[in-house]
């Protein structure tokens, strides 16, 4: 299992998984769509699966900077 000072040390300290994790983050971090009925449902649940690939992520940071502990299904990989 991955633990949350290896997030840390990819996604935070290293400056290359730091640039990576940002480009992710630009790119999965969209908000809900607001028109085109059950396309636009659609694509909200596909925009809220990515982003919470990205939430997982900042959490395990946030937990290896002492910032914030995370709940067992939050820890859970899949």
């Amino acid at each position: 299992m991955t633990t949350p000072a290896t997030y840390k040390a990819i996604f935070e300290d290293d400056v290359r998984g730091a640039a990576i994790f940002e480009d992710l983050v630009l790119r999965f971090s969209k908000p809900a769509v607001t028109k085109g009925g059950i396309d636009a449902v659609l694509q909200t649940y596909q925009r809220a699966g990515e982003r919470h690939v990205i939430d997982f992520v900042i959490r395990r940071i946030n937990q290896a900077n002492g910032h914030a502990s995370i709940t067992d299904d939050e820890a859970e990989t899949p």
